[in-house]
Parts: C-alpha cells; structure tokens; sequence
C-alpha cells in the first residue's frame, strides 16, 4: 500500500544538500531579453527537465583515474601528432601542388589544439604557427561542438577550418595515452613525395660553390674542449747570438681549434723589455722557414676568371687540386716532454707541463713518462738571513714581522686553531686548576688560586679566591695573556718559548712573572679534555703510564701486590685512593702526581650521591623567593594550553620550552635534575613540578648556603680527586703484571 504523497511521508530532495546556486539564463543584449543560458543547468548543478547537456571537455573513461580536474591532472601534458597537407599550387609552371608536413599538438588540461608547420629553408612561404592553440570545432554540421581526444586516431583525415589534414603518426607518448584510452590506432601512413622538393634537393647536391674556399665544420671540437688547454714549459738555447743568453718559454697549445700560443718569461733585472708574447695565437707550421703570402694557402685551386657582360664573373676551379700547398702543422700527438719543436726557425725543447696536460696525454695516448729536462744547474742554497736581536720594543713578533719586508705588517695569528679551540656552547675549551704559591711566607701560602689556560690562543689567567679575615683582597691577579717561560734571555734573535698546555697538569710547578705556582688540583672537565686528547698530552696517556709500571723492577712489583692485598683485609678487590697514591709516591716509579691521579680515575668506581628531591625542592624555593619569582600561576596556564588531550603531563623537552619561555630563576644543573625527577619516561606531571617550586603556597624549609653551592652553576675544584674514593687494584694487577691478587694470608706467607 502506498502513502499518500504528504509532507512527512516522501524523502526531501534537498535532504544533505549544500549547493543551492542558480544559473543566469537571461540576459539583455541591446535592451533586448535573450536567452544566453540554454545550456546551463538548474539549481545546484542539477539539470533540468529534459535537459542534456554536451560535456565541454574530454574526461577519464568510466571508472579510471582520479578526482583531481582535468587542468591539474593534465597540466603540461600534451599529445603530438605528425600530419601533412595538400595545397594546390595554380600560378607556378614548375608545380601544381606541394605537400606541407606539420605538427598537430592537443593539450589534455583544456582540449585545445594547435597546429605548427616547422620551417624549410628557402622555402619562400610564410610558416611556422598555422593555427593558434585554441578549441577547434567540429565541421559542419556539427560545428555546434569541438574536437576532444576520442576524435583523434592515425591514418585518417581531419578537417580544421575547412582545410583537410591527413595524420600519419605520433609520438610515442601518445600512443601509449590513447592505448591506455582504449583506443585501437591504425598504422602509420607514408607521407607522399613532393615532386618539386625532391628536383630542388637533387638541384642543390649538383651545385658547385662558385667561391675557391671551402667550408669545415669544427664546431664539435670547439664544444669538446673549450677553454682546455696544453701547457708546457719550454727553453732555447740563444746563446750563439750577440749578446745571447737562454731563453724560458711557456706553449700554450689550445684543443679548440689547434693553435699554439708562446709567452716567454722575463727574469727580474734582465734588461730585457717585457713583450705581451714570443708567438701569438696560431697554427705552428712544421717544417716552414717563412710566411706565406696571402691566398698562397688555400683548399682550392682557381685556374681561370672570366668576366661576362651577360653573366658576370665566374670561376673555373680545379676539382683535383693539382696546385694545393699542403702544409703540416703541430699537433697535440706531436708534443711531449722533451721533443724538440721549430718554431719558425728557432729550436724548443719542451722540459716539463702541468698536471692537466699529463692526465690528458695518459688517458688519450697512454704516455706515463712525464720526467723533466734539465736544461740549468739547480739554483745554490740561499744564504741565511740573519735576524737581527730583540730590541725591546713592542712585543717579539712585530719587531720580527718589521725585519722581514720593507712594508711591515702585523704578525699573524693560527685563526684556524682560534675556530677550532674557541668556546663553542658549553664547551668552553679552557683547562682551570687549582695553584697554591711556593713561598716561605706564611700569609701567601694560604692563598688558594685559579689558573686558566685557554686553548685557543694558549693565555694564561690567574684569579685569586677571597677568603675572609686572610688580610688579602682576591680578585684577578694576572691578566690574560701569553706568558714566557723563565730562565731565557731577553735581547736574542730567535723568538722565546711560551707555556702551552702541556705544561700544564697536576702537580706541576710554574713560574708565572717570577712568581711559584704549584698545580694542586683541576676540575672534572679539564681532566676529561685531557683523557678524550691523549695524544696531545702525555701526562694523560693511560697507555704511557701503564708501560712505565711494566717496566719496575720485580722487588718493586712484589712490594706492590704485597702492600695491595695487605690493604684489603676483606679481600673486595678495592682499596681507599690516598693508600693507593701513598703506595706509588713512596716507590718513586717516575710517576706525577697527574699520571697518578689519571691511572686511579681509570681504575676506580666512582660513584654519584643520589640527590634528595625534598633538598632539590627546598633549594629551588630558595633560589625563586630570592629572585622574588610570582609567575608560577601563568606557568601552570601555559602548561594547561600546550596539554591539548588535557592529560596533565608534557614532554620533557616542552616543559624545559615553557620554563626557558618565562625565565625560570633556576641554574641548569638544578633544572635539569628536578625535570629527571618528575618524569615518567619522557613524559612530566607539570602538576606536580610546579607545587613542588611554589614557594607562596608550599614553603619548604630554610636550606644551608653549602647546600645551595652543591646545585649552583659554579662548581668548585674540591671535587676532582674527591671523586675517585676506591681503586680496583685487582683489575690493575691483572692488566699490568698479569696477576691474580690471593688470599691475603697467602701473600703474607
């Protein structure tokens, strides 16, 4: 039974509809109404009743490609095909009609068409563009439509603005297009001959050019070796002349066009006048002894001229070239190191050539020996010059640099160890330890200093820590700058001996302006650097130090195992770093105090202190109440912004992000174990890392100042030999003496 049609009871067409636009079907033409829009659809794109519209455009095939439109699909896409056609010629005796080849292109974006005819020579008829790209339509008495792809096949006819054209092929893009199209192509078709161009082909190969010269095509060597060029030093001997002396010369042989180019160098106070060349660019005859006249040299030989009242001038040329001068010039086949070569009379020998020219005569003629002529003694050793002694002003570099030209210019500095050795983010490329001063004097020996060695240009710096109630101001006591070692003469020719970096290491004892330091202590970067670059420092090749204990006595080694496994009652394989530095100090083994402390850090555990979060927090608090830090309520928002699925946890780069972003008072080291604390994985509950900070609500308790300084940026120097506290003496005894430490009774024993 069917429902009444009522609303409510049938489907709205317009249900999920969203395109409601309507086509402009009238129009006014001259005050007159016109119907301008009769193939326009309805509203929305539909058609309307009894309405079948032609498609504008060629589409897919039903069921392929894509959605995108034809002129992005298409786009610079563009199918060829070859065609011809006839044109009647009425006027001309020679020919009734002429066959004209062309170039018909269809554009798949827009289904437009262009028809080009390529152009003869001398052909005397406008070519070129015969149709421009446009839709071209069909002929009547469809010409209400256009021609699209399916309108296209080979060996058939087209009729394009009532002029019919035959296609006979295409390319193979389009062939491939149209067979994907479903298409079936014919075969190709010939095109026919043209009478008339084929006579004018057949007149053209029986011409002779009237001119005696010939043309040779050497373009293709001109493209092949543009700008390369032979070179070779050369020498001639003049010295059987007047006034005669030998002569240096440099060939130049271009591969262009085989010219040959001589330069000769003129030696400073010669007397000789600077010439711009000893042979200008041109074809070097072998066996010529003078120049030739003009036309003497041509290809073709002219045996008579006759003038024509009628006719003109005419030449008779002789076809078997009966006359012709064929001289023999240089070629690159003829020039290797050592021949012999006449130019123009005169007798060079070629002594030596660039790299160039040697890979170029291995690869093409396979020549491997390329050694020089000696043709002059070798030049004497030049005698020294002796620099005259330091004058005592400005430094000892510029008054050098003043003696070794007339133009004085400032001494130059190694830039590239300066790019290489400058500070570069956190790694800072300076070595600091901690000094004491050797003096008698009681006030000065317990004053505690910095020195600083920077590796890019190796100055030293000192720094004097305050101390309270010492009666001595610290701050900066040497400024950065190189420093001289002591004990050399001040007036001397040859340039003094700076401190570098290898003279630098624990232990070691300096003289800086008549001043004793000794080397106590350095922090954990510099001791690293030293380990990563051992090469460079031999106070911290582990390879080295272990070669010197290999090399004690055997008395010595017994002392050694024995005092190692006394000191380990509980046989643990550890024991304390100061008996184990006490055991190869007293020995006297050659060891420094830095080789010691190098050959403990690589045998030892050295083990970090878990930090306490509450201490962490409670010194985080610290350092944000003393900034007077309020921002933590803005904090939480920003965090709540960058949460988008509302989880309460971030990335921990993101959070680092938004702490950098408001300027968190804290130092890095802090930062960055309070973020280690709180995540879980890589992820951070930023609730609870902001109550943990938040020293308005949630005040931790007052820590201690040596607390703060545990967290602080500066580090101090306490802590490198502090942070080896056990060596693994059996792992040592093992790799150094090959043994096995025992029972400690056993030793004994």
């Amino acid at each position: 039974m069917a429902l009444p049609f009522l609303p409510g009871n049938s489907r709205n067409k317009h249900l999920g509809k969203e395109r409601f636009h309507k086509s402009q079907h009238f129009d006014y033409s001259n005050g007159v109404p016109l119907l301008v829009g009769a193939e326009k659809p309805g509203i929305g794109g539909e058609l309307l009743v009894g309405q079948n519209i032609k498609p504008k455009y060629s589409v897919y095939p039903t069921g392929q490609g894509s959605d995108l439109p034809t002129w992005v699909a298409f786009d610079k896409q563009a199918l060829c095909f070859d065609a011809h056609w006839q044109e009647a010629v009425p006027e001309a005796r020679d020919e009734t009609y002429r066959i004209r080849k062309c170039k018909i292109f269809f554009y798949l974006e827009d289904d437009t068409m262009q028809v080009v005819e390529p152009e003869c020579k001398n052909s005397g008829i406008p070519q070129g563009t015969l149709i421009r790209r446009q839709r071209v339509p069909l002929p009547a008495p469809d010409d209400d439509q256009f021609y699209n792809i399916f309108h296209f096949n080979i060996n058939q006819q087209m009729v394009l603005y009532s002029r019919t054209f035959t296609v006979t092929n295409c390319d193979s893009f389009t062939r491939n297009f149209l067979t994907k199209l479903g298409v079936r192509l014919n075969n190709p078709a010939t095109v026919p001959d043209d009478p008339y161009s084929n006579l004018r082909e057949q007149i053209e190969k029986s011409m002779k050019p009237l001119r005696p010269y010939e043309r040779h095509d050497t373009l293709k060597q001109f493209l092949d070796n543009d700008h390369k060029v032979l070179r070779f030093n050369c020498f001639w001997d003049d010295t059987e002349s007047v006034f005669g002396d030998p002569r240096e010369l440099i060939l130049h042989y271009y591969l262009a066009d085989d010219t040959v180019e001589i330069l000769e160098i003129i030696c400073p106070n010669s007397g000789r006048d600077t010439v711009p060349k000893f042979l200008r660019r041109s074809k070097l005859p072998k066996r010529s002894a003078q120049m030739k006249q003009p036309g003497q040299i041509t290809e073709r030989t002219v045996l008579n001229v006759f003038a024509s009242t009628t006719q003109g001038k005419r030449y008779i040329l002789d076809s078997l070239n009966t006359g012709a001068v064929h001289d023999e010039f240089y070629m690159d086949s003829d020039l290797t190191v050592g021949v012999e070569v006449n130019v123009w009379g005169r007798t060079v020998i070629l002594t030596d050539c660039d790299d160039f020219t040697k890979d170029y005569y291995r690869s093409k003629y396979g020549i491997e020996d390329f050694t020089p002529v000696q043709y002059k003694a070798p030049p004497g050793p030049k005698p020294p010059r002796p620099v005259p002694p330091y004058n005592g002003f400005g430094s000892e570099e510029d008054s050098l640099s003043s003696c070794q030209g007339l133009l004085p210019k400032p001494p130059q500095k190694d830039f590239h160890k300066f790019m290489e050795k400058d500070r570069c983010g956190l790694d800072s490329n300076v070595l600091n330890f901690r000094a004491k001063m050797v003096t008698t004097d009681p006030v000065d020996r317990e004053r505690v200093f910095i020195i600083s060695f920077y590796l890019c240009d190796d100055a030293i710096s000192v720094f004097e820590r305050p101390q309270r109630n010492s009666g001595v101001l610290g701050g900066r006591f040497l400024e950065r700058g190189r420093v001289k070692k002591p004990g050399q003469e001040l007036f001397k020719s040859r340039l003094s001996e700076y401190f570098t970096a290898q003279d630098l290491y624990v232990g070691a004892t300096l003289c800086l302006n008549n001043r004793h330091f000794q080397l106590l202590d350095t922090d954990e970067y510099t001791l690293n650097y030293m380990e990563r670059h051992a090469e460079e420092f031999p106070k911290a090749n582990v390879g080295n130090i272990l070669s010197k204990l290999r090399s004690i006595q055997e008395e010595k080694r017994s002392e050694i195992r024995k005092f190692l496994t006394l000191s380990d009652p509980s046989n643990t394989g550890f024991i304390p770093y100061e008996s184990f530095r006490g055991l190869l100090t007293g020995l006297d083994c050659g060891l420094s105090e830095h080789e010691v402390l190098v050959l403990c850090r690589c045998f030892s555990e050295s083990e970090q202190p878990e930090a306490d979060v509450g201490l962490m927090l409670a010194v985080a608090q610290d350092f944000l109440k003393k900034k007077h830090f309020e921002d933590l309520p803005l904090m939480a928002r920003a965090f709540t912004h960058r949460d988008q699925h509302k989880t309460g946890r971030l990335s921990t780069k993101e959070t680092r992000t938004v702490c950098k972003a408001f300027q968190l008072p804290l130092p890095e080291k802090l930062l960055g174990g309070l973020l280690s604390k709180f995540a879980e994985g890589d992820e951070i509950d930023y609730h609870a890392f902001l109550a943990g900070i938040n020293w308005v609500e949630h005040l931790a308790l007052p820590v201690m100042p040596e607390d703060i300084l545990k967290f602080d940026v500066n580090v101090t120097m306490d802590d490198g030999a502090a942070a080896v506290k056990h060596v693994n003496y059996s792992s040592l005894l093992k790799d150094v003496f090959n043994f096995n430490y025992a029972d400690p009774t056993t030793i004994t024993s």
